[in-house]
């Protein structure tokens, strides 16, 4: 195995520079979720291309490739890329700035294809030394509910099913050359709040004709904030915030609709549900004792993303192999969600960050994230070798 890793490196060296050429397009031609057409024509191309079998029409865009190397039956794993975009407009002075007005590669997904397809060549080049069989995800939708992960499963492409399933994702503060990984519970289930407060508008100079819905907006909005400082174990983590609110009227005119949206996250399921009942019966009784109603809508969202502890905790210790102790960090728990726990409430799971630091300063989901494309060397031999670490142990 040493001969072999130090073989993956050098394989990975030799063809970075394809693999950053491949991540400039991908990010210079960005799709928005579930549009992922012509990003998923370009990868198909260059699995053909590495000689790389593959099924695709997954939620109509979503690819999976396989590789078989010795022993095809003896285990299963699978290696998982995002495809799709933001609706963001991305900064004009950014490398490799987006050709489509309006959508842009904010979160890193261009990084990811481009990883998992230098991965796919290392684990071909060299299938001849690992035993077992490797599924590549290249899943559409992970930005927008219901999620490509839960609807690709559904639709049976995990074939034959995965005894692990392996993933990564950039992180902007961490430097490059460098991954972390965390045992256990890691990041956040995320559900979608829409409250709709409806009474009487009319002229705000004369409020005792009407509903103010804007003050009862605000009222819901500070009364459910009790959820989480009152109602909500103080152990367990949990994030209720609100970041849109329309009130159509104007300085003289009180709207009869206010319309509030946020965003409820935690780490444990009983208390989940108990807290989207908890949020229902706040606003309307806040609405109702005020003189108006309160339309209440939450849309279930992600699970919470849990890492299997045993599966977790090998990867990190190969990864030290690969890479050093100094380059492998601890992470801590994320409020942030990811389709990817949908996966992790099926199979044992590892999801991990790598790290794409770069000169400018521009975090996730934003016009200025640009990541440092001298991460792929790293990401693509990593999880080469983690998937190749775990099928030969």
């Amino acid at each position: 195995m040493q001969e072999l890793k130090t073989k993956i490196k050098e394989f990975a060296a030799s063809i970075n520079s394809e693999i950053k050429e491949i991540r400039a397009h991908l990010h210079a031609n960005p799709e928005l979720s579930f549009q992922e057409f012509e990003t998923s024509k370009f990868i198909q191309t260059l699995l053909d291309k590495y000689g790389i079998p593959y099924q695709t029409g997954f939620v109509k865009t979503g690819i999976i490739g396989t590789i078989k190397g010795e022993n095809p039956e003896k285990r299963v794993i699978a290696l998982r890329s995002d495809m799709d975009a933001l609706p963001i407009d991305e900064n004009p002075e950014n490398k490799f700035r987006s050709k489509n007005s309006g959508i842009m590669h904010a979160c890193g997904h261009d990084m990811h294809m481009a990883s998992l397809l230098g991965t796919a060549k290392i684990l071909n080049q060299f299938k001849e030394k690992w035993e077992g069989t490797i599924l590549l995800i290249f899943q559409p939708g992970e930005e927008l509910l219901p999620g490509g992960a839960r609807l690709m499963m559904e639709e049976g492409a995990l074939q034959p099913e995965p005894e692990w399933v392996l993933g990564q994702h950039v992180l902007p503060d961490m430097p490059c050359g460098k991954v972390g990984f965390r045992s256990g519970m890691y990041m956040a289930s995320g559900d979608e709040i829409y409250l709709t407060v409806k009474g009487k508008g009319g002229h705000a100079a004369m409020p005792h004709k009407c509903t103010d819905n804007v003050l009862i907006a605000s009222h819901i909005i500070v009364a459910l904030q009790q959820i989480v400082s009152r109602h909500c174990d103080a152990r367990i983590p949990t994030v209720l915030s609100f970041g849109k609110v329309i009130a159509n009227g104007a300085t003289n005119i009180i709207p009869s609709e206010v319309s509030i949206e946020g965003t409820f996250r935690t780490m444990d399921e009983e208390w989940r549900a108990k807290a989207k009942e908890l949020i229902t019966n706040i606003a309307q009784s806040t609405a109702k004792g005020m003189g108006a109603e309160c339309e209440v809508t939450i849309k279930h969202g992600y699970p919470f993303l849990v890492n299997n502890d045993q599966f977790t905790d090998l990867a990190k210790q190969n990864a030290i192999e690969l890479l050093g102790e100094d380059k492998v960090v601890n992470m801590d728990i994320r409020m942030t969600t990811e389709d990817f726990g949908f996966y992790s409430q099926k199979y044992p799971a590892t999801f991990y960050r790598f790290g794409v630091k770069s000169e400018k300063d521009g975090s996730l989901h934003t016009a200025n994230f640009e990541a440092n494309e001298e991460a792929l060397e790293t990401s693509m031999s990593v999880m080469a070798w983690l998937a190749i670490s775990f099928l030969n142990n």
